[in-house]
């Protein structure tokens, strides 16, 4: 974890891009949250500077039931792996993420927000 200012969060954490092909393909993901930003929100930074904004509530969600909003779906993927699908005009890109990793990246954006709190 990185602590951008006292409040922002930037995680790593490694995914795998799920296709049609026979091998899926390993991509790093930046995982950032700002509460001063929006605090209700994380972002997925992908390589090429390809970002995807949407609500912290439905990552949360989405680690222990199948969730969706708008073009936006997360659910468990057996006990150790979650799935984030990302729908664009061009196509849907799967990434299978280690559910450790988004969890620990929660459990940092919550406490970013509560020093933000105690200020």
């Amino acid at each position: 974890m990185r602590a951008l200012d006292d409040r922002e969060v930037e995680d790593h954490a490694k995914g795998r891009i799920i296709s049609d092909a026979p091998l899926s393909r390993p991509v790093p993901v930046d995982l950032r949250y700002d509460p001063g930003f929006s605090p209700a929100t994380v972002r997925f930074v992908f390589p090429g500077d390809v970002e995807w904004s949407f609500p912290r509530g439905l990552l949360e969600t989405g680690l222990r039931a199948p969730t969706r909003r708008g073009d936006i779906g997360v659910w468990p993927c057996g006990r150790v792996q979650t799935v984030v699908e990302l729908h664009r005009h061009d196509g849907v890109t799967v990434v299978q993420f280690d559910t450790t990793a988004l969890t620990r990246f929660l459990k940092h954006t919550y406490a970013a927000g509560t020093s933000m709190s105690t200020r």
